[in-house]
């Protein structure tokens, strides 16, 4: 079988799986639950609910602020404490609702049951429909930046939609929440799938799946053998092999020009695993979006391990779960080490995108002196976008914000590929995440002008 991959760039980071097949179990409930209203790109939620409020799980207590925007549903039962300011994994302080934990109250709404639902059953359910209740559950992308789900099942009128694409990649080292997904709930990502093809109005599905996952791989492939519409995609380790514009290129090699363009330019749909199945659980069970797999892990960690966790949820109560803090230096990631974010406090909370607590400890903790640039060009053979890293880290230390959009620094997909492969410590991504979103926000305000 030949293994597919994508054309450009790419790196090798060690696996360090070490979670890879510890079962998942539910994390036990917080005894308070904090839930930023900004856990998707685009405009904040809106709070539906006030101080002293009760609640149950699966209760809405925010409503999409916009069009870019999702609801927000509580994942515990209780009383709404306050509406302030929290930590969320930013390190800034956000506008959260803040609710104390009382018991286990579930909406009657949701259908708690174990029985498979299927497409087949459920004839009433047109693209509209699906479209509508994905995004009445507050569904966003599960596996990368948070974008609204229901906005990429309904492209502009300039793109057409042929397929999608299922994210089964799971590149970045240590992360395993989505492989355990995919081994304890393949049957239902199989129908989220099926869902998500038919509120997109298209006729083939893709799975890619990286070959260091053959159980997974074979698992699928049994699930869907003598199928025309759904492929199992085998790829080539190579990190980021997640990315969406990786694996488009990787899976139907088509390759996504610049932004503007998105993934349906070229004909694709892109959905992590975790959001197909959040699409089975809102469709067929009535179910929001309030609980994630999630991986917890690090070399000195006692047990590293895999949850399923109620949004709201702190990475503390998570850590010690797993045997607490290892002793000495730590750095503490919401997500994993090439692009996970070091976080300042591990009260931060659970929220949509949080697909792993990574601890990393002891030298690999502390970053290596930066060194002069010794014009290598590893960081070049490295970017999986084709840019210049070396250049674009250079001009937007010296704030030279035209020269950075000149040279597409909003092309740049803060994957540390870069960084990974310098030889010199060079802070590239640090000083390219700065430039880039300096020309966004540029970028933003020219238009605005128009």
């Amino acid at each position: 079988m030949k293994l597919k991959t994508f054309s450009m760039g790419g790196v090798h980071p060690e696996e360090n799986k070490l979670s890879a097949e510890v079962k998942t179990v539910p994390a036990a409930l917080p005894v308070q639950a904090v839930f930023p209203l900004s856990q998707h790109i685009g405009a904040p939620a809106k709070p539906v609910v006030a101080r002293g409020d009760k609640v149950k799980v699966g209760t809405m207590i925010a409503e999409a602020g916009g069009f870019v925007s999702a609801p927000i549903f509580s994942s515990v039962s209780g009383t709404v404490l306050k509406i302030d300011n929290a930590i969320d994994a930013t390190g800034y302080l956000k506008p959260s609702i803040i609710i104390k934990v009382e018991g286990d109250e579930w909406e009657e709404t949701i259908d708690r049951s174990e029985k498979l639902e299927t497409l087949a059953e459920h004839p009433e359910l047109t693209p509209e429909v699906i479209v509508e209740k994905v995004k009445n559950a507050g569904i966003t992308g599960m596996g990368g930046a948070g974008f609204p789900t229901f906005i990429k099942l309904t492209p502009p009128p300039t793109a057409k939609a042929e397929c999608v694409i299922i994210n089964g990649v799971e590149c970045e080292p240590y992360i395993t929440a989505d492989y355990r997904l995919m081994m304890e709930h393949a049957d239902e990502i199989l129908v989220g799938l099926e869902l998500l093809m038919k509120a997109a109005k298209v006729n083939k599905g893709y799975i890619g799946i990286e070959d260091n996952k053959p159980a997974a791989i074979q698992l699928f492939e049994q699930k869907t053998a003598g199928r025309a519409d759904i492929e199992i995609v085998a790829l080539e380790k190579k990190y980021p092999q997640g990315g969406e514009k990786q694996l488009v290129d990787a899976v139907i090699n088509r390759q996504v020009p610049a932004p503007p363009a998105i993934p349906v330019n070229v004909g694709a749909i892109v959905q992590n695993v975790g959001t197909a199945f959040a699409v089975y659980e809102a469709v067929m069970k009535n179910k929001p979006l309030f609980e994630r797999y999630t991986t917890v892990t690090g070399k000195q960690l006692k047990k590293p391990a895999n949850f399923l966790v109620r949004m709201g949820t702190p990475m503390k109560d998570l850590i010690d779960a797993c045997g607490g803090m290892p002793e000495g230096d730590n750095k503490v990631l919401a997500g994993g080490p090439m692009m996970g974010r070091a976080l300042t406090s591990i009260e931060v909370p659970v929220c949509k995108g949080t697909n792993s607590v990574t601890i990393i400890s002891g030298d690999e903790a502390v970053r290596k002196a930066p060194q002069p640039c010794i014009r290598c060009a590893k960081c070049v053979s490295a970017c999986p976008m084709g840019l210049e890293p070396y250049l674009l880290a250079k001009v937007s230390s010296l704030h030279l914000w035209e020269r950075a959009e000149a040279e597409d620094i909003t092309s740049c997909i803060e994957c540390g590929s870069c960084m990974f492969t310098c030889p010199a410590h060079r802070p590239l991504l640090d000083n390219i995440r700065l430039g880039k979103s300096t020309v966004m926000g540029i970028i933003r305000a020219r238009n605005a002008k128009k």
